[in-house]
């Protein structure tokens, strides 16, 4: 009789989706891939990206929650780690897909990998653990855990060893989780109604997607159609670039609401709603970052 078919939920993921703030220069991306072949052979490996801002973790977040929607089952491994070698945890997370299947997320404990796990289990997490490390020689530092415990880790998950044997369970709501993107409504002493929003994320062309999303614009009325004012306020503490001031964006700068890049003039700047259902500004065949001078992290008043 032919075996019978190991279930969905069952059956060991394949793909492991690995991302980094490491680049490609080193050998830190290679030695990954190395270890989970070594490991666990026919595994597949897809890079999402090992270009996150050094350090940045709610870049890799938000990485992170643009791309599991699209990923299917699987491990995500992901390397974005300001806290290595210190006292935080290694996690690893397992969550039920909607569609069927299992995702599990490996990595630090410091809100890289939350968000994206509830996100794509449309639930809150239901199983956490803290990993199991092994003993660090006394002539090496514990610096490299992409290499040491997380691949490790990935792996055995892709041969079908359960989380709950590669650490200790740990309560959901003790995760690190980061603190949301600034959103909030008001108006300005002239009377015009206002939304004060943070820059989450700057992509390769430039265009600023910014935390407010669809929804968010239609609760505080921004028009779906013309122009809006923008304007900036200097919070976020950022030391001066290129001996630019740090009044970032001069009052007046319009933003016409648009439905598509295309939709622009070159220079023109605009406002749209992007492919992650959030606001973003852009400039027609140009960098918005570049020219109003604005990077990840800052706050940005739309009027109108």
């Amino acid at each position: 009789m032919p075996a019978q078919r190991q279930s969905e939920s069952s059956r060991p993921p394949g793909n492991v989706f690995l991302l980094s703030d490491f680049g490609t220069e080193d050998e830190f991306v290679g030695v990954v891939h190395a270890v989970i072949a070594a490991r666990a052979p026919g595994t597949t490996v897809i890079d999402l990206t090992h270009h996150i801002p050094p350090f940045d973790v709610r870049a890799g977040s938000h990485t992170l929650v643009r791309a599991v929607p699209h990923l299917g089952p699987g491990v995500v491994v992901g390397v974005v780690d300001p806290g290595v070698g210190t006292v935080r945890r290694g996690i690893g997370l397992e969550v039920a897909l909607p569609a069927g299947g299992t995702m599990y997320f490996v990595g630090p404990d410091n809100g890289l990998l939350v968000a994206a796990a509830e996100a794509v289990g449309e639930a809150p997490i239901a199983h956490a653990v803290e990993l199991r490390r092994d003993p660090t020689p006394p002539d090496r530092g514990a610096t490299f855990d992409g290499r040491d415990v997380f691949a490790p880790v990935a792996a055995a998950l892709c041969t079908g060893i359960p989380l709950l044997h590669l650490g200790e369970g740990i309560e959901p709501e003790s995760l690190v989780r980061l603190v949301g993107g600034v959103v909030e409504q008001g108006r300005l002493h002239d009377g015009r109604a206002c939304l004060r929003v943070e820059v989450t994320w700057v992509d390769h062309f430039g265009n600023l997607q910014l935390a407010a999303t669809v929804a968010d614009a239609r609760v505080a009325g921004i028009p779906p159609s013309g122009t809006i004012e923008l304007a900036a306020r200097v919070e976020s503490g950022r030391e001066y670039l290129d001996g630019l001031p740090h009044s970032l964006v001069p009052d007046g700068v319009l933003l016409r609401y648009v439905d598509a890049f295309g939709d622009l003039k070159q220079g023109e700047f605009g406002l749209l709603v992007d492919a992650n259902g959030h606001l973003a500004v852009v400039a027609g065949e140009a960098s918005a970052a570049r020219w109003l001078n604005v990077v990840a992290g800052e706050l940005l008043i739309l009027a109108w």
